[in-house]
């Protein structure tokens, strides 16, 4: 009995060190000056073939859309709402919907307005959610800091 309980604690920790978490999406960062007061965050996901991430606008009813928070702060305002390009738009089973997505990779922009010379990053959380023809995996969140150069 002793060696049957071995063996199943063996097992199961070598399966586990065996086991890789997916993660199909890379993320970075950086921020543009335009001028002295106003700056454009870069928020760039790189994605792996045969995987998409959505858009930020999806309706009811769909997949988890991609979103940014922005951290509060004295020192800058957001100008307008996060931008992102012109995704591709189809019909997914899943979903019994069209949904608009991005594949390999995609840049999404927010403009803000420097109310001080002292900022010197800025701090967010997005949360997305991915997908390819087989299987999505669960939403993420993710805390994120972008420099701000002088």
């Amino acid at each position: 009995m002793k060696r049957v309980l071995l063996l199943m604690v063996v097992f199961m920790i070598s399966a586990g060190a065996y086991a890789q978490i997916e993660a199909p999406v890379k993320w970075s960062y950086a921020a543009k000056r335009i001028n002295k007061n106003e700056a454009v965050i870069l928020l760039r996901a790189t994605i792996q073939d045969g995987w998409h991430i959505y858009s930020l606008n999806v309706k009811d009813g769909g997949p988890i859309k991609t979103s940014f928070k922005f951290t509060p702060s004295k020192e800058y305002a957001l100008v307008g709402n996060t931008t992102e390009p012109t995704p591709v738009t189809r019909y997914e089973d899943a979903f019994k919907m069209n949904v608009s997505y991005f594949e390999k990779t995609v840049i999404f922009q927010q403009k803000i307005k420097l109310k001080s010379d002292k900022v010197t990053a800025i701090k967010g959380q997005l949360e997305y959610m991915t997908c390819n023809d087989k299987k999505c995996l669960p939403p993420e969140d993710i805390d994120f800091t972008v420099p701000l150069g002088k």
